[in-house]
């Protein structure tokens, strides 16, 4: 009896720990996260300049967001960015975790070079692009000048100003790297082993085997991706183009800043960035939907 109860009181004082380590993250998700977003709504229903008390607008910001053609160009050049760079950050990431996934002497390096840029602070590594993407001294148009290319001038033509930006992306693929790293390791190495011995191809093994196991830890870094792919168009943006030329680069997390803190249109600020989490969320979902679907008509 009393080495029952002394179970439930160590038990008890066990949980109780956990509880006090976990109080500092509970708290600093509610003041630094769960509060802002919550002022964001609802601001978002008032014109507000930071000066002035905020009075009730309704629905008055979303309608100038629908109006406005700078929003429009905006949200225009940053569903460009997002269909570019998402995919092709993560076939990159993919494609590299499944290079580099043995333990072969020397990919340890070659496993923290693809980390490297990741690391690197965002204006530093803006500041590394404005030298690459320089028309005349710059690394990249000298070596296509060495192949025969004329190399454009990047951050001056509104084409290649925008795919600059997706281009620099396509880099800081560290995070989405070390993901699909760790999902590929957890496949079980018989399953490849049986394949093998039925006479399936490299390449049938990937799509029957490694494809489908790896898909969660795809969807999930799609969906991490193409939020924190959107919020890391602001430094390049701001240091490379500030927007231009012609607001090629002008994406959402720009124009957030403009309206903030150079109107001080607080309202239709946080109107914008709500907005633009309802579309995410909405592309998010119909990828779900189409998973959903594909993955029924298989089992079917």
């Amino acid at each position: 009896m009393t080495n029952s109860i002394f179970s439930r009181l160590s038990l008890r004082r066990y949980h109780v720990q956990l509880w006090l380590f976990v109080v500092p993250f509970l708290l600093g998700a509610l003041v630094l996260t769960i509060l802002p977003a919550l002022a964001t709504v609802a601001v978002a229903f008032t014109n507000y300049n930071a000066v002035a008390a905020p009075t009730w607008a309704g629905m008055d910001n979303f309608m100038r967001l629908l109006s406005s053609a700078y929003v429009r160009i905006s949200l225009r050049n940053t569903i460009y960015f997002l269909a570019l760079a998402v995919p092709l950050r993560i076939l990159g990431a993919l494609l590299l975790a499944l290079l580099l996934q043995s333990e072969r002497r020397g990919f340890g390096l070659h496993r923290a070079a693809v980390y490297l840029p990741t690391v690197i602070p965002e204006v530093a590594y803006a500041l590394i692009w404005l030298w690459i993407l320089n028309p005349v001294y710059g690394p990249l148009n000298m070596l296509l000048a060495g192949i025969g290319i004329q190399g454009p001038a990047w951050l001056t033509e509104p084409g290649t100003a925008r795919f600059s930006i997706v281009l620099l992306s396509l880099f800081t693929i560290g995070e989405g790297f070390v993901i699909l790293l760790t999902g590929l390791r957890t496949i079980p190495r018989s399953y490849f082993e049986a394949a093998r011995v039925d006479g399936a191809t490299a390449w049938q093994s990937f799509w029957r085997i490694t494809l489908p196991l790896i898909l969660p830890w795809l969807l999930l870094l799609t969906f991490r991706d193409m939020v924190i792919s959107l919020q890391n168009t602001f430094t390049p943006s701001f240091v490379l183009t500030y927007g231009g030329p012609y607001y090629a680069t002008t994406f959402v997390p720009l124009l957030l800043y403009e309206l903030a803190f150079d109107f001080f249109d607080f309202g239709m600020a946080a109107a914008l960035l709500l907005f633009t989490y309802l579309v995410i969320g909405l592309i998010i979902m119909g990828i779900l939907n189409l998973v959903g679907s594909e993955r029924g008509a298989d089992d079917f």
